[in-house]
């Protein structure tokens, strides 16, 4: 059987939105199997925002990772390829000297915060893991800081990683976690703020989560050929 051209494929994605057909596949040569590609419809919106700084995985690959440091705060925006079961891993980091815990110069004491929004329905909530690496200043004493440290797993991205024994993450007010303008002009509504417990302490958390299947009730994707580029990452230090 002859596909229609990958013009007609583009029409329909539009008349038939949210159904994976079989025009958009393609054919790798003459006799041979047919490949269904995904387009760009077929993708997922992303929007995460992190006081101050995150990195995304996405099934151990490296998917997105915020360009500013500390400030100004931002919202980044992706488009994410959906694979389920989808676990996500994300490393967020408050802006803390390593020595004292504080920012600034050492004149003020942060706080945290993460929320994540994708366009299938995975929001953040306290149903996350959350972990800490990096508290301080210990006792919040900015007079005398001291900071504790633990280090980072080398494999904490990956889908088999062990956080069984990690607490809930814990939700925290708007209010508390103070975002700025890219906050309101971005769509995170039924996002939860999410940190550990101590939101104003803990400077450097990793959250962790898995979503089955598309939280919307969106069909499960097909199998799309993922490629054989290594997006993981895993030479580099977190």
């Amino acid at each position: 059987m002859k596909h229609p051209p990958a013009s007609l494929a583009f029409i329909a994605s539009f008349l038939f939105p949210g159904i994976w057909s079989p025009l958009v596949a393609q054919e790798s040569g003459e006799g041979g199997p047919s490949i269904h590609k995904p387009i760009i419809e077929d993708a997922v919106k992303a929007a995460i925002y992190a006081d101050n700084w995150f990195q995304l995985y996405l099934n151990g690959n490296l998917v997105a990772v915020d360009s500013i440091s500390f400030i100004p705060h931002n919202v980044v925006a992706v488009e994410i390829l959906p694979e389920y079961p989808m676990t996500i891993a994300v490393m967020a980091k408050d802006n803390a000297d390593p020595v004292t815990g504080l920012e600034y110069d050492n004149t003020n004491l942060g706080d945290g915060g993460l929320i994540l929004k994708f366009s299938d329905g995975t929001v953040t909530n306290a149903t996350w893991k959350a972990k800490s690496f990096f508290h301080g200043p210990i006792n919040g004493d900015m007079r005398s800081p001291k900071t504790r440290h633990t280090a980072i797993p080398a494999d904490w991205f990956e889908v088999d990683f062990d956080d069984l024994a990690w607490e809930q993450a814990t939700e925290h007010s708007e209010e508390a976690v103070g975002p700025k303008a890219p906050f309101f002009q971005h769509d995170l509504d039924g996002a939860k703020w999410i940190w550990t417990k101590d939101l104003g302490l803990d400077n450097t958390v990793i959250f962790r989560t898995v979503i089955l299947s598309p939280p919307n009730g969106a069909p499960l994707p097909p199998t799309w050929p993922r490629g054989e580029i290594d997006a993981s990452n895993r030479q580099s230090k977190p």
